[in-house]
């Protein structure tokens, strides 16, 4: 054990640190296009799926349902190799930024419908009784509402979608987990220092997000507690 972290290894691990900067902002870039991409799409799904359409709502429910109870690593890995057989040429980031966005879309539309739901239908009701159309309603009266109820376990999500981000090692993809795992097997076999960084990395970025999601749920709960 003592060996797994001795000084050299250390030393080598900061020799060689410019590599895990690099790769930190891949994983930066990865985490942020998909965070994007999965707001748009779980927004524009969520919202769909509370409309009186049946048909509309069926294809929410598959688009949901498919992504969701599908490992996340076998979507990437269809993706990419569906691309390469294809003739399609896309980078890895692209490949990872896509597969996060998708899969991390689902979750976050589930996360949408059940905050909509979650708003009195009366408020509906007397948005549509003062003149405003489906839009003005939405934009105006029931997202803002529905922002607050789901900010918790979107930050939660958030969480969760940086920690996928590591998905991308299986491709290559130059992310965090790929560079660590390759330096410590090329030649120093330094797994402890180079694992711990990591962990220690991912922990910084996600403990505050997972912690002010907390808060702020206790903090509504508080707040409903007083109005009751």
């Amino acid at each position: 054990m003592a060996d797994m972290f001795a000084l050299w290894r250390w030393q080598k691990l900061w020799e060689d640190r410019m590599l895990f900067v690099k790769a930190f902002g891949v994983t930066v870039e990865l985490a942020v296009g998909g965070l994007i991409l999965a707001l748009i799409l779980g927004f524009l799904v969520g919202i769909l799926a509370t409309t009186s359409s049946r048909f509309v709502r069926a294809l929410t429910r598959i688009y949901v349902e498919l992504f969701r109870n599908i490992p996340l690593t076998l979507q990437v890995m269809f993706f990419y190799y569906g691309c390469v057989y294809g003739g399609i040429k896309i980078s890895t980031l692209t490949v990872g930024i896509v597969g996060l966005g998708i899969c991390s879309g689902a979750f976050i539309a589930e996360i949408v419908r059940g905050g909509l739901n979650a708003v009195p239908r009366g408020q509906y009701d007397a948005a549509f009784s003062q003149g405003l159309n489906y839009f003005q309603t939405m934009t105006r009266i029931i997202l803002p509402q529905t922002i607050k109820i789901i900010l918790p376990p979107l930050g939660t999500q958030l969480a969760w979608l940086v920690l996928d981000t590591s998905v991308l090692s299986i491709i290559a993809g130059g992310d965090l987990l790929y560079v660590t795992k390759n330096w410590a097997c090329n030649g120093t076999l330094s797994y402890g220092p180079a694992y711990l960084v990591t962990g220690i990395i991912f922990f910084i970025i996600c403990f505050p997000i997972t912690h002010t999601a907390r808060k702020y749920e206790k903090k509504m709960e508080v707040d409903r507690g007083e109005v009751l």
